[in-house]
């Protein structure tokens, strides 16, 4: 490995907050290799260490469908003895694993699924599975709720967002918000939700980052004008920001980059050797890099990047990864002509198909796709955003 595990990470206070605690980095429970299984799984006092609020990193982001709860335990020992205060927890539910059946690929099924219950336990099971979660993590609260890969229903149902505010009001969660996902897409249904709930909503996580700026960032003037803040995920773009990876013939057996479209780590690394020359003008690493230009777009408060230990030699580790995010500077060092030059190096503008509302969609609605329909036509002509040029995969011959 190019570095090694070094000392403990302390705990501590984050000296960088952003609104009501949330910093302006953090770190995910799917680090690590234990939850998602890719890279090296780290064993319990690393991973605990690695997730464990303190320099400079005082936000947590976990889920309570990763590992069927057990993501929410091992927060809870990585937090466990900490000042409450020290530290902010950024939870999601929304997706049945208690209930439902797993299925396949697409993950456990949305609370919303009509065949798992109608709208009037919608309350009952936003109120359970938040204080299921809270048990697990060992606390009475957490700073953050967001609904969790929402279904259609989930975007648009006002009882849903009724109960997800009820949360707030009994005082299980400090802050609300939706987190779109897993893949990328969501960009209408996100901007009318926003619309129609925003003014109860506080947070938004959706996938932004230099090399990755299409379609997240179509969302984001509705996100600032409606004042919901946004915390950026996939920071890393595929680990391409941690400045280790292989030629594609070298990927370990099983690397999640080997998923990617073939030629993906050659464009990647080209485009990252193009940038390298900003960050070495600022004195900052590549993650750092990242994260400076995806917290000085619009909207964006928090940036939240992968570690993972990655198979081989030569690769970084991951207590490496986590110094460099907690030494990225909260002000913004890059220049006006910066960011428009790592635009114009990282367009990935029709790079793939899309989920949620899109022209592309095909046959029945799915859990996580579903056919454009005449609010979501009139959400895009309220923000200037042309579905058939903007929503749509222009082929393989596009820069993934």
């Amino acid at each position: 490995m190019t570095g090694t595990n070094g000392p403990p990470i302390p705990p501590g206070r984050c000296h960088n907050r952003g609104m009501a605690g949330i910093g302006h980095t953090a770190i995910g429970a799917w680090s690590g290799g234990r939850v998602m299984h890719f890279g090296v799984p780290l064993d319990d006092a690393r991973l605990e260490a690695l997730l464990r609020p303190g320099d400079d990193i005082c936000t947590v982001v976990t889920a309570d469908v990763y590992a069927e709860g057990e993501a929410d335990r091992i927060v809870g020992r990585a937090t466990a003895g900490l000042d409450r205060g020290s530290y902010c927890i950024a939870a999601a539910i929304g997706h049945d694993f208690v209930n439902g059946v797993r299925q396949g690929s697409s993950g456990y099924p949305r609370f919303t699924s009509p065949a798992l219950r109608g709208e009037d336990a919608y309350r009952d099971y936003l109120f359970g599975a938040l204080e299921a979660s809270l048990e697990r993590l060992g606390t009475d609260h957490v700073d953050l709720v967001m609904l969790h890969n929402p279904d259609r229903i989930g975007y648009t149902s006002e009882v849903v967002w009724r109960a997800m505010g009820d949360l707030r009001a009994e005082g299980l969660a400090h802050m609300i918000g939706i987190a779109p996902g897993p893949a990328n897409g969501f960009t209408l249904d996100l901007i009318g939700c926003v619309e129609a709930f925003g003014s109860e909503m506080d947070w938004a996580m959706i996938i932004l980052n230099p090399f990755e700026p299409w379609p997240g960032r179509l969302a984001l003037p509705a996100l600032e004008q409606h004042g919901v803040k946004v915390l950026a995920r996939v920071v890393d773009y595929g680990g391409i920001f941690h400045g280790d990876l292989p030629d594609e013939d070298g990927l370990a057996p099983g690397d999640h980059r080997a998923f990617r479209p073939a030629g993906w780590v050659a464009a990647g690394r080209a485009r990252l050797a193009a940038v390298q020359p900003i960050a070495a003008r600022h004195g900052v690493t590549p993650l750092q890099l990242a994260a400076q230009w995806t917290l000085a777009q619009p909207a964006v408060h928090c940036v939240v990047p992968t570690f993972i230990q990655e198979a081989g030699e030569g690769h970084k580790a991951v207590e490496d990864q986590r110094r460099e995010l907690a030494t990225t500077p909260a002000e913004i060092v890059l220049t006006a002509a910066d960011l428009a030059e790592i635009d114009r190096l990282g367009d990935n503008h029709g790079s793939m198909r899309l989920k949620g509302g899109t022209p592309s969609h095909d046959g029945d609605p799915m859990p996580d796709s579903w056919p454009m329909e005449a609010d979501l036509e009139a959400v895009a002509r309220r923000w200037g955003i042309d579905p058939d040029r903007d929503l749509v995969h222009l082929g393989s011959g596009v820069r993934a």
